[in-house]
């Protein structure tokens, strides 16, 4: 129409608008563009198959509006079996999608937020198990801590096996030193490290709130079961696991040397995710408050008493300890992943946490003593599945149990007294012998493969000795020295 007015001939506007002479003659006569001319089409080009069962179609949907096209087809289809042929089944489905736009339930509406920046930032955790990792080619099972700031979307975490509050802790301290700043808002969903409930009341606990106290920081969390008052760092999530996901095909495998080798390669894709958001990122560093002058303790205090079992209970789970702590108070320092005993301000002991409730740890030197005195109390110990230290072990019991019943128990107590008193290596390795030249397994042969294998031990040292003395008088001689 524009070139119409400037050009000499219509012929020459229409080549110049692509378009065919008689066409554009057509457009100029009306004084029209196409889309204003076209008429939406208001009529049905083919017969409508479903328009007699359209009424019990609408009456199947009031009644429960969740049932699929698929089902209705099928329903029809039994109802009158020669009416209906399979490809129809399409347009059924373009039929329920207009209904259901028009009369079909409401949809939950998401309101998309304003962030601003310095103001919140959000954490939770979530499983890592899908991507397959594995630690010198064992499969590694964990958690992700993550951190994120809702405004620029700055991420930081770190690997932990437990939404245990130390984990969170932990993962809070280390996200907002390396981010160099504190928002005013940390908000978590409703994790039983954070939020305790009383009554109809929510309530932080104590130790959450502590810790947030010392960096200044508000708390918040979502409603119990509402991910999405989350959205950023739920969000934030998908992206990440998925960032993992397709650098470990870039790497060429799964499988890591170390879990140290695989904290740092995910630390190296959170930097590299980091540096695309600088800019958002330059902004709000500049609302962000001040880090404290100090981190908090890497661990939580708690006091136990030494039961007559020799064991300490911590979070619900049993661990022992020597027995001359028995009926004293202990100082437990619960850390991510492992606990010390404390007593008399001297660390006592160091062991792994854990994971779960009503699990147990004993430690055999603890309880032996007592044990080769009482024997019979071996057999029904709560905690007996503990004194199998190696599958070895396991497999003395067994034949023992077949070859000797009645003093089955006190041989394999012998055994252990062994080991807490000499080399559990030794003890396992002299099974392990026996077993495989089919000879008696009793402590007494155990005690005379250690014995023979020591002085075959001796004897070696003692000629290596020699020989050493012989190479450094030669040496001597020849004026090498």
């Amino acid at each position: 129409m524009k070139l119409s007015k400037t050009e000499k001939t219509k012929a020459k506007a229409a080549a110049k608008a692509g378009m065919d002479e008689k066409t554009a003659r057509k457009y100029v006569r009306i004084g029209a563009a196409p889309s204003q001319v076209k008429q939406p089409r208001e009529y049905l080009t083919r017969a409508d198959t479903f328009s007699e069962d359209w009424p019990e179609i609408e009456r199947l949907l009031k009644e429960d509006a969740s049932l699929e096209a698929v089902t209705i087809f099928d329903y029809l289809c039994r109802e009158n079996p020669e009416k209906f042929q399979e490809s129809q089944i399409r347009t059924l489905q373009r039929r329920l999608k207009v209904w259901r736009a028009q009369y079909g339930a409401r949809q939950e509406v998401f309101f998309p937020q304003e962030h601003v920046p310095g103001r919140q930032g959000q954490s939770d955790f979530t499983y890592m198990n899908e991507l397959g990792v594995t630690i010198a080619g064992q499969r590694f099972d964990h958690l992700f801590y993550h951190f994120t700031l809702t405004s620029s979307n700055w991420e930081w975490g770190n690997v932990c096996f437990s939404e245990s509050y130390e984990s969170l802790s932990q993962g809070v301290e280390k996200a907002l030193w390396e981010l160099g700043g504190v928002p005013i808002e940390h908000r978590t969903d409703s994790l039983s490290a954070a939020v305790t409930v009383l009554g109809n009341r929510d309530e932080f606990t104590a130790r959450y709130q502590g810790l947030l106290n010392h960096y200044g920081m508000k708390a918040s969390h979502t409603s119990p079961g509402r991910g999405n008052e989350n959205g950023d760092i739920e969000q934030s999530h998908h992206r990440f696991k998925r960032s993992v996901g397709q650098e470990l095909i870039l790497r060429g495998g799964r499988d890591f040397c170390s879990r140290l080798e695989y904290v740092e390669f995910l630390e190296r894709l959170l930097r590299r995710r980091n540096k695309m958001r600088s800019k958002g990122l330059n902004e709000e560093l500049g609302f962000l408050r001040v880090l404290p002058a100090r981190r908090l303790e890497e661990y939580t205090r708690e006091t136990a008493r030494v039961t007559r079992n020799s064991t300490v209970q911590v979070r619900n789970n049993f661990y022992s300890v020597p027995s001359q702590l028995i009926r004293e108070r202990v100082e437990v320092r619960v850390y991510v992943e492992h606990l010390e005993i404390w007593y008399s301000g001297k660390l006592i002991q160091k062991m792994p946490r854990l994971i779960g409730r009503s699990c147990h740890a004993v430690d055999y030197r603890h309880v032996i003593h007592s044990l080769v005195r009482k024997p019979g109390a071996f057999a029904q110990y709560k905690y007996r599945e503990s004194l199998f230290l190696r599958l070895i072990f396991r497999v003395a019991y067994d034949w023992l149990r077949e070859q000797y019943r009645a003093t089955a128990d006190r041989q394999y107590l012998k055994l252990l007294e062994m080991a807490a008193h000499g080399s559990e290596d030794m003890v396992a390795e002299a099974l392990r012998g026996l077993v495989e030249r089919g000879e008696t397994l009793t402590p007494e042969r155990v005690g005379t493969w250690i014995s023979s294998v020591r002085v075959i031990g001796e004897r070696e040292r003692l000629r290596d000795i020699a020989i050493e003395k012989i190479e450094l008088g030669t040496s001597a001689r020849s004026g090498r020295f």
